[in-house]
């Protein structure tokens, strides 16, 4: 494969490891949100309007983030009725097959995901409850996560095509 490629799949693996980490560290963030939420309602008969909202917030950055992380290490969920009675080499030539198609669904989501964060940013979008918090930091990163696992998908594609080529990426 051409040097460019090569360096893409590597930069692509690099960054979705990163924001794999970060998604990893989100969890962190989540028990914490939900301990603080359980702990003032138990002990101080407190319940917070904003605890349930955060917390769908952080899950949703969590599975977000970590999209191209579990794409990278292959552990997406997959219909595997066939795939895995497929030889490798036949995997290798179905998954280039479908990865056109995902490519296509997600950078069409990407770019629904560009308008509505844009459109939340101008517009001071907020989410229509009693705390009502902006909504423009999670359709960012919803935005950002759609894109990550996009370059993700395409760097596989290219993984894919040089085994099928006999010229794997390492």
């Amino acid at each position: 494969m051409p040097w460019f490629i090569v360096s893409y799949v590597r930069y692509v693996d690099r960054l979705g490891r990163g924001f794999g980490v970060i998604a990893m560290i989100l969890t962190y963030v989540l028990a914490g949100i939900l301990l603080e939420s359980s702990l003032a309602r138990v002990l101080f008969g407190v319940s917070h309007i904003w605890s349930v909202e955060m917390a769908q917030f952080a899950m949703s950055a969590y599975y977000l983030l970590g999209g191209a992380l579990s794409e990278q290490d292959d552990y997406h969920v997959r219909m595997d009725l066939f795939y895995s009675r497929l030889s490798p080499r036949w995997r290798v030539i179905l998954d280039c097959i479908t990865a056109p198609i995902v490519i296509f669904y997600l950078f069409f989501l990407f770019a629904g995901g560009i308008s509505s964060s844009h459109w939340a940013i101008v517009n001071d979008q907020v989410n229509y409850t009693a705390w009502a918090p902006p909504m423009a930091p999670i359709k960012i990163i919803m935005t950002v996560g759609i894109g990550l696992m996009l370059l993700q998908i395409v760097a596989i594609f290219f993984k894919d095509l040089a085994r099928l080529l006999g010229r794997p990426i390492e």
